[in-house]
């Protein structure tokens, strides 16, 4: 466990233990990320115990949580997710310290990874907000109340076209095939349907 006591890879373990928590915030459910960030904040915890650290900069990251919660939470508040991301480079890039405050880590190591960490996290949750924000492409209420035409004999099943696509469907009382019907409701993907009335009924 020596090779954990080295500032840089100790600086690249904590790193990864926050994009991993960062990501299982934004994208939860299956445990992977959340498995990976337990592990690696382990690991780090580690470090931070054995190796001289900055408790300021261990504060900033801890802050660094609140800004990108409110930002994963709601679309359009980049500035929230920019002070976080600036929070969490500045608190793991000076947490662990030589001669009382200064960086452990190699500028380098910092730069490159802080770097690639932030851009990662500015495209990844950004994308992941928008995409949780956006009303889905084919919402399937909106078929409700449209008109179409029976495919085959439609009763306690059946198939009709809908607003360009073929659905299955049922009906209370038989409808043959070619009438013109008028969706009641959906239950689940199924359409529920109503013979339309025409000027010859």
């Amino acid at each position: 466990m020596d090779f954990l006591l080295d500032p840089n890879i100790a600086y690249l373990i904590l790193l990864a233990g926050i994009l991993l928590g960062f990501l299982a915030i934004v994208t939860p459910g299956t445990g992977l990320l959340e498995a990976g960030a337990f592990i690696c904040v382990v690991l780090a915890g580690y470090a931070v115990y054995n190796l001289s650290i900055n408790w300021w900069a261990l504060l900033l990251l801890a802050i660094s949580v609140v800004p990108f919660i409110y930002a994963a939470r709601q679309p359009k508040r980049e500035m929230y997710l920019g002070l976080s991301i600036l929070l969490l480079v500045l608190g793991s890039v000076f947490l662990f310290a030589v001669d009382g405050w200064r960086p452990a880590v190699n500028p380098l190591v910092a730069f490159l990874s802080s770097g690639l960490v932030s851009a990662f996290l500015w495209i990844a949750v950004r994308k992941s907000v928008q995409a949780a924000s956006v009303r889905p492409a084919h919402d399937l209420e909106v078929l409700v109340g449209q008109s179409g035409e029976a495919r085959t004999k439609v009763h306690d099943d059946g198939s009709v076209y809908v607003n360009g696509e073929l659905w299955s469907a049922k009906s209370g009382s038989e409808i043959p095939a070619g009438s013109h019907i008028r969706v009641v409701r959906r239950e689940g993907f199924v359409l529920v349907v109503e013979k339309e009335k025409t000027e010859k009924d």
